[in-house]
């Protein structure tokens, strides 16, 4: 892969990721929640299940994952409920966190949710089986280049996922009492506009 190929692949990569996502939308809550520290698990989840999606693209899976568009819905919705429940329960907890010290969540629970919330849109696996082509040479061996894409991509989503936490973690930490207890508020409607944002994933024709 030459490095002219490799450049245009990062714009096109960075233009992508240009429009905040359920994952950067989830990221923004639980930094905000829970401070960076902890909220980059949530981002290590994200990125545990984009690795999957590209392991499963490279393997061929793609075709076989597309084909099941029953699995797919399901999959879908299972995810937009959970991110739902997950708004609703932060919104519902902020005025008694605004009045007393709550417990952080856990690393496990915060990876979870990052690794469902990026699960929860399987086509991701067809995305990338879409998009490596594009920048693969046919003439050079197949998985080294196909291990630079991943990595390219996955350092750029850590890299805009922490850019996001970094920026809700600061600003947390610099509001108490009610402007606190609003940003709380703010992060769980985070969490249902990431639901909804899957939501309208599943409903749009061809997605």
């Amino acid at each position: 892969m030459g490095f002219d190929i490799w450049i245009t692949y990062v714009a096109t990569v960075l233009l992508l990721m240009s429009t905040p996502g359920p994952s950067q939308l989830l990221m923004l809550s639980n930094c905000a929640v829970n401070g960076l520290g902890r909220g980059i698990f949530t981002a290590a989840g994200d990125l545990t299940a984009n690795f999957l999606q590209m392991l499963a693209a490279g393997l061929g899976l793609a075709a076989l994952i597309a084909a099941s568009g029953s699995a797919l819905t399901v999959i879908k919705w299972l995810g937009v409920a959970y991110l739902i429940f997950l708004g609703a329960r932060t919104i519902l907890r902020a005025k008694r966190k605004a009045m007393q010290i709550a417990a952080l969540a856990s690393r496990k629970s915060l990876w979870l949710q990052g690794f469902i919330t990026s699960a929860a849109n399987p086509k991701a696996v067809v995305f990338f089986a879409a998009l490596f082509p594009l920048f693969i040479d046919g003439a050079l061996p197949f998985w080294s280049q196909f291990a630079i894409l991943s990595a390219t991509y996955l350092i750029l989503d850590a890299m805009f996922l922490t850019v996001y936490g970094g920026n809700a973690s600061w600003l947390a930490k610099r509001l108490k009492g009610p402007a606190r207890l609003w940003l709380d508020r703010i992060g769980g409607s985070f969490m249902i506009a990431a639901a909804i944002l899957l939501g309208l994933k599943s409903i749009r024709p061809g997605s």
